[in-house]
């Protein structure tokens, strides 16, 4: 089964440049402008003979989500895998994500602050990936507390992908994922 992405957020967030590139590294090519708002994008397929594009110039068209879920759709078909495994691979930026996750790291405190960064591993779009985040103060402390007990956190902030690592930016919210916990204390019987 290959699940269909309807989320018109994750469309949205996926930069021009990076689905060009994309086309670009697998075997896409570009062809002709279409009128004044888009390009149009071949591929030569096997099976399908030619396979067609058309990818929007500006994200600030009205048609950008649909054209983009249209691509995302067309390659998903084209290299027989998933949408969620292409979006992965295409988004470098989520602004404003809660992430659920465990903290897998944390670096020494830096200097004589209270801060420090941490490696927190959630699900971004299609997979368990690791993230970096920096925190201060009640923050950091609550991060040491939540890896020393294995505990889930939740963070919100802008996601970055910068030279394929994950960094959550302006984090805000960071807590742990009380829900998660309390269920954990009730199926556990001591």
């Amino acid at each position: 089964m290959k699940v269909i992405v309807r989320d018109a957020e994750i469309f949205r967030n996926i930069e021009l440049e990076q689905l060009r590139n994309y086309l670009q590294s697998h075997g896409w090519h570009f062809d002709r402008p279409f009128l004044d708002n888009a390009t149009i994008w071949l591929k030569q397929e096997v099976q399908r003979s030619q396979v067609e594009i058309l990818l929007p110039n500006q994200k600030n068209l009205g048609d950008y989500v649909t054209r983009v879920s249209e691509a995302i759709e067309i390659l998903a078909t084209v290299e027989n895998c998933s949408q969620l495994e292409i979006i992965g691979s295409l988004i470098t930026n989520y602004p404003n994500i809660t992430i659920q996750g465990i903290v897998t790291q944390i670096a020494s405190p830096n200097g004589n602050t209270l801060s420090g960064e941490i490696t927190l591993l959630g699900v971004v779009v299609d997979k368990l990936r690791p993230m970096n985040i920096t925190l201060t103060d009640h923050k950091y402390i609550l991060a040491i507390k939540a890896y020393t007990e294995r505990l889930p956190v939740l963070c919100q902030g802008d996601l970055i992908k910068e030279n394929d690592t994950f960094i959550l930016k302006n984090p805000q919210q960071f807590r742990v994922d009380e829900a998660c916990y309390h269920q954990e204390i009730i199926a556990s019987p001591n």
